[in-house]
């Protein structure tokens, strides 16, 4: 179950999705920004009381205080004591608003939780806001939260689209890019190229992670190598390509895949994955996620069998390998970085408008080796 907190970025605790009421407070801030700034309330103008604004618009005198404070923050409005609250000059606006950023993410927890650090941590040095919601990976409820965060007036979007289980996933980009504001898109892009595909995204290259992790097993003399995989996840597809690369550019025998959904793998499964290893002679195996790494593990053990000795194992995605029964050597993806990569495109874009190059920027994961390989860890001096 996911936690209810807010984010606190020194704590290192992850942002969490905005309340309903949080929401309605900024989309409330968003239409009035749009009539200050189209002039329907043009500068020195007086703005409603907050008593007036809440009659007309039927919601709490707090869900109002608070958007009237969030423009006040944006330097849009300056508030005077006993007076009320007024349009603030042009020139006070250039010199105070703040930039903000809508964020939408599918999940808060395991993986996006670094991801939304890295991007607190970039708008934090750049004096600009985060609004977050979150789709659950859930197609219409993406939509809704993208409607939501345009109503709550952001200046561009950071986004993580649901692409690969869609039939027409060009199609979706091209909405997408449809859209008022700019975007960047964060660990999604098109597999092929065209014209749906000069989005600007920061993406991690699940290809070389894959690649690099089955060269290590390699370089350790292994030369039957598997790839046990979640088959539902926008991830598998780049693991499998870079696997497949690697077993043909070292001249290795290319195994199938062991393939099942994310909710499907489960102590049997990986029973039969490793039986089904042994049986084709494999000796280490690459597996995309870390639970599905932990029971191929399990497995290996309750057969008899020793790791690393008789089976070596790399897990991908690093979030808790390091405290598996044997701490196992992970392809780690740098997601602290692309939440900061994410945000300083965006901005530039924002800034610069079509001048800057379109942005499609690819970073290597590491792999941090641990006892699943029988590697020996670099020392300090070594690294």
């Amino acid at each position: 179950m996911e936690p209810d907190a807010s984010s606190d970025t020194a704590s290192g605790r992850a942002v969490l999705p905005q309340t309903s009421r949080e929401l309605k407070f900024r989309q409330l801030a968003g239409e009035l920004r749009h009539r200050i700034l189209d002039n329907t309330y043009p500068p020195d103008s007086k703005l409603p009381t907050e008593e007036a604004l809440s009659a007309e618009t039927g919601m709490s005198l707090t869900t109002v205080r608070h958007a009237y404070q969030e423009l006040a923050v944006d330097g849009l409005v300056v508030r005077r004591q006993g007076a009320g609250t007024f349009v603030a000059p042009r020139g006070h606006r250039a010199a105070t608003r703040q930039r903000v950023i809508g964020v939408l993410v599918p999940d808060t927890t395991l993986y996006y939780p670094r991801v939304l650090q890295g991007i607190e941590k970039a708008l934090f040095q750049a004096n600009a806001r985060l609004v977050l919601s979150c789709s659950h990976y859930d197609p219409d409820a993406e939509d809704q939260a993208i409607g939501e965060l345009l109503k709550a007036g952001v200046d561009g979007l950071l986004l993580v689209p649901s692409l690969h289980d869609l039939a027409d996933p060009r199609a979706r980009v091209s909405d997408l890019r449809a859209l008022p504001v700019p975007i960047v898109f964060v660990e999604r892009r098109l597999a092929t190229l065209g014209p749906a595909d000069s989005m600007e995204h920061v993406c991690t290259d699940h290809e070389g992670g894959a690649y690099d992790a089955i060269r290590h097993l390699h370089d350790l003399g292994h030369r039957e190598i598997g790839l046990a995989l979640r088959s539902d996840a926008a991830t598998s597809a780049p693991i499998r390509s870079g696997f497949e690369s690697a077993i043909a550019d070292l001249g290795l025998t290319l195994h199938a895949p062991q393939l099942n959904p994310m909710a499907a793998w489960n102590s049997r499964h990986a029973k039969e994955t490793v039986e089904r290893f042994r049986s084709e002679e494999i000796t280490a195996a690459l597996c995309f996620g870390d639970r599905e790494a932990s029971l191929v593990l399990g497995a290996v053990r309750r057969a008899g069998l020793t790791v690393p000795d008789d089976f070596a194992i790399i897990a991908y995605d690093n979030e808790f390998a390091d405290v598996a029964e044997v701490p196992m050597t992970a392809v780690s993806p740098p997601r602290y970085q692309l939440g900061e990569l994410a945000v300083q495109v965006l901005l530039r874009r924002l800034e610069l408008g079509d001048a800057l190059p379109i942005h499609q920027i690819h970073l290597r994961p590491r792999l941090v080796i641990r006892a699943s390989c029988g590697a020996r860890p670099p020392t300090d001096h070594e690294a």
